[in-house]
């Protein structure tokens, strides 16, 4: 949702001078809210929806939906299919475009993830934390087949993986423990932990570590590796990983690995620092 709110006066909510401002604020807000809640329906599992499936998930009114639908497709943001559904529209690549050659973390970690992609012969490839959710944004390799599944705009589960426990070791308790039980399921699945509490631990150890492994828990007989990335703040921003197949690495290798994924990370921390000073 983040991504479109710079785009909110050229979705139609204008105020007017006439309008209080205080009472008109809250209402313009609302309504973009409401208006993004739509894009927000659209996931992996579910690519395509029709107007009645969204009023039902929403609960909005038919003239509602239809004004937030109409202005959407006017702007490029949803496509409609034969005038019986609605995808994401054109917008949203124009837009991708723009933040691939804008967004600090895809400029800096480009010739990062080149060369240990280069080195090891793997993927690597780095993810954006963002409100609950961890999403990649950016990768290299070097490997004859990648190896990973897990490509730009891909959402990685909280529960599982190297990627997201490099991030979740990082955030106060406060904050990661709600995250945590919500998606505990996961980490029982991967024998990470059948309590908040044992996955705190779990977590508390990564954070002394610096570095995050874990093993074919995204991809099959493939072992991930991350550390965290920051910019000027004390909260991870992102993660950096890289995964490679189980065959074509041994113990020294490993060691090696995780060594270089926890400098990679903090050179490319550092160069998001700078940009901020």
């Amino acid at each position: 949702m983040f991504v479109f709110q710079w785009y909110y006066r050229r979705l139609g909510f204008q105020r007017s001078p006439e309008q209080n401002y205080g009472v008109d604020k809250l209402s313009e807000t609302n309504s973009l809210e409401r208006m993004l809640a739509v894009l927000d329906l659209f996931s992996e599992d579910r690519l395509e929806w029709t107007s009645e499936e969204m009023m039902a998930q929403l609960g909005y009114s038919r003239p509602t939906l239809y004004r937030y639908l109409k202005t959407l497709r006017q702007n490029g943001m949803l496509a409609s299919i034969n005038n019986a559904g609605f995808t994401l529209g054109p917008k949203i690549v124009e837009m991708d475009f723009l933040l691939r050659r804008s967004d600090p973390l895809v400029l800096e970690s480009k010739p990062i993830l080149s060369e240990i992609a280069e080195k090891y012969k793997c993927t690597s490839y780095i993810s954006r934390w963002y409100r609950t959710r961890v999403l990649c944004v950016e990768n290299a390799t070097a490997s004859p087949v990648p190896e990973g599944s897990y490509p730009r705009g891909r959402l990685i589960p909280l529960g599982r993986g190297a990627t997201s426990r490099a991030i979740l070791a990082f955030l106060p308790n406060r904050q990661a423990e709600p995250l945590i039980a919500s998606c505990l399921d996961e980490f029982r699945s991967v024998e990470f932990g059948d309590s908040v509490e044992e996955v705190l631990l779990r977590l508390r150890e990564i954070r002394k570590a610096g570095v995050a492994v874990a093993h074919g828990e995204l991809t099959t007989n493939v072992i991930g590796f991350a550390s965290p990335v920051f910019d000027s703040g004390r909260t991870p921003v992102a993660s950096l990983s890289v995964t490679i197949g189980y065959a074509r690495v041994d113990q020294e290798a490993i060691n090696a690995i995780t060594v270089d994924v926890k400098v990679a990370a903090a050179q490319l921390s550092e160069r998001l620092a700078a940009r901020k000073r």
